[in-house]
């Protein structure tokens, strides 16, 4: 049976790939801020072999505490999707740095600080894939209508991580790519988006399972396609 960790698993893209990877017989370990708050997660327990933990991305300690309860099983798939938008509209002039620091800390150091605890469970998978949900909102190229400072620099500096990572680990045979979701209709994307979780999740893990070493480090989009920086 093979592990995979997913963050930000009580609701949206995290709790549609907790659904999916149970129903291809993964046993899943799902982290969030109030499991004791996560109904519906909770609920996918009769549904196959899930753990549900308390994670605080942001926090060093809950990161710690959840990696410890992971003990010495391996991780064939860390998929980290914990990540916060910030506020909405942040226009040049009213840019608040302590917001931003704050989104900073869970969508870019986060993945960062998690890996380096899971790197020996990613080891002992023997062949492991990192994903980091990133967003086309971090491609510098893809940029034509500006402002979103706090969110889209995160994204854009997660991206220069995925890269990173993808050379450090490369000999540990560890895979680490960026992963475009689409517009999604969630919580965080919106009634105007284009495509529902079950979309993107199939298509993100079709990704998933033609990844290979040639792609690692690589900006991909959930139908596949190559996101330019």
């Amino acid at each position: 049976m093979k592990n995979v960790v997913i963050t930000g698993a009580n609701r949206g893209l995290g709790l549609e790939f907790v659904r999916q990877y149970l129903a291809e017989g993964w046993q899943v370990i799902a982290g969030c801020r109030a499991p004791e708050k996560a109904t519906e997660l909770n609920g996918l327990q009769e549904q196959g072999n899930l753990m549900v933990l308390p994670l605080d991305v942001s926090k060093q300690q809950s990161r710690e505490n959840f990696c410890a309860m992971l003990g010495d099983q391996a991780v064939h798939l860390f998929i980290n999707n914990a990540g916060i938008y910030g506020p909405s509209s942040t226009p040049l002039g009213q840019v608040d740095e302590d917001q931003w620091l704050e989104v900073f800390r869970v969508n870019t150091v986060a993945p960062v600080k998690l890996i380096e605890l899971m790197r020996k469970n990613l080891v002992s998978a023997g062949a492991a894939n990192v994903a980091i949900l990133s967003s086309k909102m971090g491609s510098i190229d893809d940029n034509g209508s500006g402002g979103l400072y706090m969110y889209r620099s995160s994204k854009s500096a997660v991206n220069s991580v995925t890269k990173s990572l993808a050379i450090d680990l490369a000999a540990e045979q560890i895979n680490v790519v960026s992963l475009h979701p689409g517009w999604v209709l969630t919580d965080m994307g919106g009634p105007n988006a284009l495509i529902d979780v079950t979309t993107s999740v199939s298509g993100m893990r079709r990704v998933l399972e033609n990844l290979n070493s040639s792609q690692s480090g690589s900006f991909i989009a959930y139908d596949g396609t190559i996101i330019p920086w």
